[in-house]
């Protein structure tokens, strides 16, 4: 399959384990989509024998690729495995307008596409893609995980898989603003009018996205070091198209291994219904890190732990040894009620 764009290198900042690999190299791609807008992503190539197993990569909410996900592809890279780290659509370096409005459907949409585009993709192993999330993007791993058969595994970090217990953690006069702010912004859409944002990160008190105590703390660690331009904002119709949605739901249908990596005290995304997730999926993996929602990325207290957890979980369940064992075990009927949870 042909690499579109440049190549360039990248090196992981100071302090931790990821920082100390070599640099290794990265290359910018752009993949197509049925809409027209492209989606630019990140492929990182492993040394070694191919087809590679591979892991496909996006941010939470508001965020983009450039703040924060390298250290992540990069450790997965030397580990062997090929990373594709994309932008959304209307997102970062990605096509699309207008610009910084999420919508559930479509960016679960491009995480389909990209899984697809790598499990085509000559240097890559179909049957060893895995699908990676942080925070809101939790959203998208477990339900692509109950319904995208062509994944062999799904890690989620921080992980949001409850829009409506989200919405809840909300006082309800933050509540009620924030939704009258949205569906002004909806209706003015209706009408061609520019989108309305709210920042994705303020102090408490303020009208954004997420106001916790750390949520600052979490825009400095997401803030890109590269001077790529980075907004930190969100169109306000952007809530209308998931607090009501529920992956959580969804558990019980994941056929795939999945880890959840979840904070002892996230203040941003409940933690209970994560938890849940990993007692109803049959292959359910729950790995519990100190701190908070932020904690995972590079500058938090628990990336590395987090990732080495993440790394030896992808060995486990991506290796050629595990692709021959898993072919070899019966398919598990659907459970009626729920399944087990593995601690990892």
């Amino acid at each position: 399959m042909p690499i579109e764009n440049r190549d360039v290198m990248f090196k992981s900042g100071e302090n931790s384990a990821a920082a100390r690999l070599s640099t290794i190299a990265r290359t910018t791609v752009r993949i197509p989509t049925a809409s027209g807008d492209d989606i630019e992503a990140w492929l990182y190539v492993p040394e070694g024998e191919r087809p590679y197993p591979a892991v496909v990569m996006a941010h939470g909410i508001g965020a983009i690729k450039a703040g924060g996900l390298a250290p992540f592809a990069e450790r997965f890279c030397h580990e062997g495995f090929a990373a594709i780290v994309f932008d959304y659509r209307q997102w970062g370096g990605s096509a699309g307008q207008p610009r910084e409005v999420l919508s559930f459907p479509r960016q679960r949409e491009d995480y389909r596409t990209v899984i697809g585009w790598a499990a085509a993709h000559s240097y890559i192993d179909p049957r060893r893609v895995f699908a990676w999330g942080t925070s809101f993007a939790g959203m998208y791993i477990v339900d692509l995980a109950a319904s995208d058969s062509r994944l062999a595994g799904a890690i989620a970090q921080s992980p949001l898989v409850d829009g409506f217990a989200a919405a809840r953690l909300a006082s309800p006069a933050r509540g009620l603003r924030l939704l009258s702010v949205a569906l002004a912004d909806r209706v003015g859409s209706i009408f061609g009018r520019p989108p309305r944002y709210l920042p994705g990160a303020g102090a408490p008190g303020e009208l954004a996205v997420g106001t916790t105590e750390d949520a600052l703390f979490g825009q400095k660690l997401m803030t890109p070091k590269d001077g790529t331009e980075w907004r930190n904002r969100v169109a306000a119709r952007s809530l209308l198209s998931f607090s009501w949605r529920r992956p959580v739901r969804r558990a019980a249908a994941i056929r795939c291994p999945i880890l959840l990596a979840v904070a002892e005290h996230d203040t941003m995304a409940p933690v209970d219904p994560a938890v849940r997730v990993t007692e109803k999926a049959p292959h359910g993996e729950l790995y519990r890190f100190p701190g908070g929602h932020y904690d995972v990325y590079q500058g938090g207290r628990s990336f590395d732990a987090v990732l080495r957890a993440e790394v030896e979980f992808l060995h486990r369940h991506g290796s050629r040894d595990a692709l021959r064992s898993s072919s070899s075990l019966p398919v598990l009927p659907a459970p009626s009620s729920g399944g087990k949870n593995g601690n990892a």
